[in-house]
């Protein structure tokens, strides 16, 4: 915490709570205060459910209503909207409000620091590799020739597999699961019951029978990823899978084996990537999108949420719907869809005037 930014620290029955003053807060994200610069907030808490001692923000017009009253101790707000705060005992003037409370947020909630340990119940592997400030939780199974870079967190009942590679302040979640052949990594977060580096789905049927294909690439996640609960992510087959860097991925979304995903990219909740699919940097998968095997898609693109993938997709593209289209073709498709219940309504009424 910077010197110039005081804080006050309580301590009470669930530990200590920490609070700043308007003015500070201010002073941290390059804001003006306008109203109490000494009114003390604790806590984070949407506008329209804000107490005096909570900070909110109002990033959008659209939100404007819920503002009205608000009882909020200070609120981050644009210029434009500030008079829709009035009701907060402190405006926080700032360009751009998202971005001031991301920078808020830590201060109120300090991360805890890992406990750099070794629990008793831990099981380490002939051979594994074990860096400075390392943490290993209770039943978690460290595979024989596994590399933990410093800093590095294995959660409760976490298995990393023979020959694993966790980089430098990764975060291993609880019963997470990595594979032989997987590798992180600096600062990846993988939250509880993700399972990566697992066999691919892929038979052959010959001689009557469906006869598996042996999975020998790699599954690989580069730095500043982070991977949601319940994701599975497929070594690949003779290929690799990568996660590019700086990727976010949502919970219970299944990536196949040899997909290439690039930097910066979002995936949303239950997303499916089939095999051999890649993905160009800073897309955006909004909710349940699907995608079909050995597609390529640009840069940049943007899928709308159930959009269901069967070809390429050009750079820079929005696309949306099932299957999945240009977005305004999409729009045009579905309004025209829309129209023909009408019409049908109506020709039905003229056959049967005609009729009688």
């Amino acid at each position: 915490m910077s010197a110039t930014l005081e804080s006050t620290t309580t301590h009470g029955g669930e530990g200590e709570e920490i609070s700043f003053t308007a003015a500070a807060l201010a002073q941290h994200v390059g804001g003006l205060v306008d109203g109490d610069g000494d009114v003390v907030v604790r806590r984070v808490a949407p506008i329209d459910r804000a107490c005096e001692d909570d900070l909110s923000f109002l990033g959008s017009s659209k939100f404007v209503s819920l503002a009205a009253g608000s009882r909020a101790g200070a609120v981050f707000v644009t210029a434009a909207l500030k008079q829709a705060a009035r009701s907060a005992r402190a405006r926080i003037i700032v360009a751009e409000p998202y971005e001031a409370m991301l920078r808020a947020l830590p201060l109120l909630y300090p991360a805890r620091p890992v406990v750099a340990e070794i629990h008793p119940t831990g099981t380490i592997g002939r051979g594994a590799s074990i860096g400075r400030s390392v943490a290993i939780g209770p039943h978690a199974v460290i595979g024989a020739d596994a590399i933990l870079g410093d800093g590095a967190s294995v959660g409760a009942h976490a298995v990393v597999g023979e020959g694993v590679r966790v980089g430098a302040g990764s975060w291993i979640g609880p019963a997470v699961t990595l594979y032989p052949g997987t590798t992180l990594g600096e600062r990846v977060r993988i939250h509880a019951g993700s399972r990566l580096g697992c066999d691919g789905f892929g038979y052959v049927f010959a001689e009557g029978v469906h006869g598996k294909i042996p999975h020998v690439g790699r599954c690989v996640v580069g730095d500043d990823v982070e991977i949601g609960a319940n994701c599975t992510i497929d070594r690949g087959s003779i290929d690799d899978t990568v996660i590019g860097a700086g990727t976010k991925i949502d919970n219970l979304v299944h990536i196949a084996h040899n997909v290439r995903i690039g930097r910066l990219c979002l995936l949303m909740a239950q997303v499916g990537i089939a095999g051999s699919v890649r993905l160009g940097d800073g897309c955006v998968l909004a909710g349940q999108v699907g995608v079909s095997g050995h597609h390529v898609i640009g840069d940049g693109v943007r899928l709308a949420a159930q959009a269901g993938v069967f070809g390429d997709i050009p750079a820079g593209e929005t696309w949306s719907g099932y299957p999945a289209r240009p977005h305004q073709e999409s729009l045009r498709a579905h309004a025209a869809l829309f129209r023909l219940a009408g019409m049908i309504r109506r020709l039905e009424r003229l056959l049967t005037q005609h009729e009688r």
